[in-house]
């Protein structure tokens, strides 16, 4: 069995994302992993050659200025990264730079690979979410994140990118699925000071804007996360291994009132319903679990 890792990154560094952390993450449980490297304004390659595994496969791309409008261009550039895997991979692994897996469920994940390598139902394997917020002491439950996605697909070409690279259909259908319950990603999108939070926005508005949208979208050079969320709790659990050095280096403090919900009335019903019976109902997905939760 063989499993290809793949990645698509720009401006790492500016942008101050994890890419190093998210990629160590899947070392342990990939055969290969390729990097696709997007036409930037720094030092992204010098960052991840620093990584130093002989796993790891540079490419470079030159995004398509003109795909400008619903972060489209990320599907564009996954696509192209998939493609870049070794042909004879079973499964290919596809990591954000933004997303760490917790080294706990690399047990897991190689088991459920073993297991559906020859069951052609299964196109996808998908893992629960924690979707961080302003700091790595708070978590976003509300609805607003994404409580699962899938992240493991078959090598499987008709499989492509869908909308924002967010998760994977095949010609638009939903993918098959299966759920790794012992897996845990780990999103640390919005873990940014308030400056580096802004830099951000202003750097990743040009591939979800066009010139007049950019006119009319509001960027604060200094993030408002306390007027921003709508619910979020407090983390109690350990964060990925990978993750000690960055944690350890954070410079930037923020208090969040974890009794504020802002939410309208049917928000406000379902985030009860899912608090009491541990279900999201009518989420989102691009999959259907064959072990349905």
């Amino acid at each position: 069995m063989k499993i290809s890792g793949f990645t698509i990154i720009k401006n790492a560094v500016i942008m101050d994302y994890p890419i190093v952390e998210a990629i160590q993450s899947i070392l342990p449980v990939v055969d290969e992993m390729v990097v696709l490297i997007g036409d930037g304004e720094d030092d992204t390659e010098g960052l991840i050659r620093s990584i130093g595994s002989d796993k790891v496969k540079i490419h470079h791309s030159v995004w398509n200025p003109g795909l400008r409008s619903g972060g489209v261009v990320l599907a564009e550039e996954t696509d192209k990264a998939f493609k870049l895997i070794d042909p004879e991979a079973d499964w290919a692994f596809y990591i954000q730079a933004d997303e760490v897996v917790h080294e706990n469920g690399h047990a897991a994940i190689l088991e459920a690979c073993r297991k559906y390598k020859d069951d052609r139902r299964v196109d996808v394997l998908v893992f629960p979410y924690k979707n961080f917020y302003a700091t790595y002491d708070y978590v976003g439950d509300s609805r607003r994140w994404i409580s699962m996605e899938g992240r493991v697909i078959r090598n499987d070409k008709t499989i492509s990118s869908y909308r924002d690279a967010q998760g994977f259909r095949r010609n638009g259908r939903k993918l098959q699925g299966i759920l790794v319950p012992e897996v845990t990603v780990f999103h640390y999108s919005w873990v940014k000071s308030p400056e580096q939070m802004g830099t951000k926005h202003k750097y990743i508005s040009r591939y979800w804007f066009d010139d007049e949208g950019l006119k009319q979208h509001q960027i604060q050079e200094l993030f408002d996360y306390i007027g921003d969320y709508d619910s979020v709790e407090r983390f109690t659990g350990k964060h990925p291994a990978v993750m000690e050095k960055r944690i350890a280096e954070k410079n930037w403090q923020i208090e969040l009132d974890t009794t504020v919900k802002r939410f309208s009335t049917k928000d406000r019903i379902l985030y009860w319903i899912e608090k009491k019976i541990g279900k999201r109902l009518f989420e989102f997905r691009n999959f259907r679990l064959l072990n349905a939760r």
